[in-house]
């Protein structure tokens, strides 16, 4: 893992990661999404998916969010397939209000014990 710098903001994606996305170590990055493995890992696999275009959260997704919704799934089903089929088993989740950390939607795809 690369070294990234302690964050005290409430919008990592759009503060850190996507402007300089060569920190961290990236699984997958197109025009519109940005995954990578987690900075701080809370399981032995722990990716992170997010949509460059500034989304609060899967609550707050508009008509407008389409394109990026429609491929940050994408992303995110082909991730979570490629860690069932390496690891046996995968899990995908999102947290919203006081569970969001950072104010940006964005999805964890995981597998293993938790570290």
């Amino acid at each position: 893992m690369r070294s990234v710098p302690r964050y005290d903001g409430d919008d990592f994606y759009c503060d850190v990661a996507i402007p300089d996305p060569s920190r961290l170590d990236v699984v997958h990055e197109d025009e519109l999404v940005l995954a990578f493995h987690h900075t701080r890992p809370f399981w032995t696999t722990h990716i992170v998916a997010v949509p460059k275009k500034h989304i609060a959260s899967l609550t707050t997704l508009t008509s407008d969010d389409e394109p990026s919704a429609r491929r940050l799934l994408e992303v995110v089903r082909s991730i979570a397939a490629h860690t069932e089929q390496t690891t046996g088993a995968a899990a995908v989740l999102t947290n919203l209000g006081t569970y969001q950390d950072s104010k940006h939607l964005h999805i964890h795809i995981h597998s293993g014990p938790q570290r």
